[in-house]
């Protein structure tokens, strides 16, 4: 699991990172078993969350920013 936190309205990290993976800025990445309440159907021993603040960052696509 892989995303990109686009709210910038939240202004600071919070210690839940259901929430904090949406900060504005930060990509998210996650391996191991997937949450039951989305419908996963992957099982692992471990789910691992982790965080990176990518702010002074750029995203291009095909040489597009």
């Amino acid at each position: 699991e892989w995303g990109i936190g686009t709210n910038y309205n939240i202004q600071r990290f919070t210690k839940n990172m259901l929430f904090d993976e949406k900060i504005g800025g930060t990509i998210h990445l996650a391996v191991g078993a997937g949450y039951p309440e989305t419908g996963a159907k992957n099982d692992s021993g471990i789910h691992w969350d982790m965080l990176c603040d990518m702010s002074e960052s750029e995203i291009t696509v095909d040489g597009d920013l």
